[in-house]
């Protein structure tokens, strides 16, 4: 008689839309329980549960549940945090996703501190304290770990790290110190996680929507993308499970790029 599998507990921020629920997807498929995160469309993370369940490896045993919280919010963030350790007794990896782009796409001559603050806060405090909790978490239970090789550790970056956009500038700097947040927290939890930064480029999502024809046209000339399609959800879900199934066992605090060739340079 086999055992029963336990399957790993995983916790996806802003899944319930776009990269999210791609990576949620992935997830299910591999034979994890994922905490599906939602700042405000609840009907769209029962959706992304519904899509999980239909594709989980392991069927019942594993569980999709939403978890509403406004993570740019300190109180809601540590309020989601112990949700889901109170919803699925464990946390076996955390995937930093859920992100905004600036208000109003302001030239930066222009931008408004209150966008600053607020992109900030989503992208980049929120994050960084998330990973404090589950860093946190995971010392204070080492080796515990359903996942080969440890916890593990996921930001989702962009491209905007190293590429200005100057009508998104509160959004670059946010991408740009999200990498160091990668290598702080990969140097902190080496002993018991491993943490990398998965850093996409153009991806088909409802941030990028209102410029579809734009880079349809962009993408269609080969410049831009030498791979001529947009990145998806299934992309980057893809990149997460190869992480969190011990694929890169002694790699920690990489920055993985997933653009289609966006970030290579030619004459």
């Amino acid at each position: 008689m086999k055992p029963i599998i336990q399957p790993p507990v995983v916790l996806v921020t802003g899944a319930s839309r776009g990269l999210g629920r791609g990576i949620a997807i992935e997830l299910a498929k591999a034979g994890m329980s994922v905490g599906i995160h939602y700042a405000g469309n609840e009907v769209a993370a029962h959706e992304t549960a519904a899509i999980c369940a239909e594709v989980a490896l392991h069927g019942e045993l594993q569980r999709f549940e939403p978890v509403q919280a406004d993570i740019g919010d300190s109180t809601e963030r540590n309020a989601l945090f112990s949700a889901t350790l109170a919803m699925f007794g464990r946390l076996d990896a955390l995937v930093n996703n859920a992100g905004i782009t600036s208000v109003g796409r302001l030239d930066i001559v222009e931008a408004t501190e209150e966008s600053f603050d607020r992109v900030i806060d989503v992208n980049l405090k929120a994050p960084y304290f998330l990973s404090q909790s589950a860093g946190n978490y995971w010392l204070a239970n080492p080796g515990d770990s359903r996942l080969a090789g440890g916890y593990k550790l996921v930001f989702i970056g962009s491209v905007s790290a190293d590429t200005a956009s100057l009508n998104r500038g509160d959004y670059c700097l946010s991408k740009a110190a999200l990498g160091m947040a990668n290598h702080l927290w990969a140097l902190r939890l080496a002993e018991v996680a491993q943490v990398i930064e998965l850093r996409p480029g153009v991806m088909a999502t409802d941030m990028t929507s209102a410029a579809k024809d734009k880079y349809d046209r962009i993408i269609a000339e080969g410049e831009l993308i030498p791979m001529r399609r947009w990145g998806t959800g299934e992309d980057v879900g893809r990149g997460v499970v190869s992480f969190l199934q011990n694929d890169w066992p002694f790699s920690t605090g990489e920055v993985i790029t997933i653009d289609g060739g966006m970030h290579l340079k030619k004459l």
